[in-house]
C-alpha cells in the first residue's frame, strides 16, 4: 500500500497519543493508495489487544459510498514489535482482503510495518509513501 507521509504521520501521532494502550482505526484505499485515516476508540482500552466499536465500523459503509475501499486497519503493539499477534490473526478471519498496519512502539523509534493475513497465513506488504 502506499500511505502518503501525512496519512503514517497521523497514524503513529494516533499510536503514541494512546499509548500505553493499543490504538486502532481504519484506513480508506483508492487505486491502493491510502487517501483517508479514521481513528477509532479501542473499546478494550488494553495495551494488550484493541477491539473496534460498532460506530467505528459504520465508518466502512461511508467510505464505500465516498468511492473508497475501507482496505485496511491499522493498530498499534505498545510492547512488541509490529508483527501480527495470534490474536491479531484470529480477528482478521473476519476481515479478508483487508490489509493490517501495525505502529510498533516499543523500540527507540516508532516502526510502521503492514501485513496481508489470509486464512492465518502471515504476509508482509511494503508500505511506501
Amino acid at each position: 500500500m502506499r500511505l502518503p507521509a501525512d496519512l503514517l504521520a497521523q497514524i503513529v501521532e494516533h499510536a503514541q497519543r494512546d499509548a500505553p494502550n493499543e490504538c486502532c482505526g481504519l484506513i480508506g484505499v483508492r487505486d491502493g493508495t491510502a487517501v483517508s485515516v479514521h481513528p477509532a476508540e479501542n473499546q478494550a482500552a488494553s495495551p494488550f489487544r484493541f477491539e473496534l466499536g460498532g460506530r467505528d465500523l459504520l465508518v466502512t459503509y461511508q467510505l464505500e459510498d465516498d468511492g473508497l475501499t475501507p482496505g485496511a486497519i491499522y493498530h498499534s503493539h505498545t510492547r512488541s514489535e509490529p508483527y501480527p499477534s495470534q490474536t491479531d490473526i484470529n480477528f482478521a478471519s473476519g476481515w479478508p482482503g483487508w490489509e493490517w498496519v501495525i505502529v510498533g512502539l516499543a523500540g527507540d523509534e516508532p516502526e510502521v510495518r503492514s501485513y496481508l493475513i489470509e486464512d492465518g497465513v502471515v504476509t508482509e506488504v511494503e508500505v511506501t509513501s
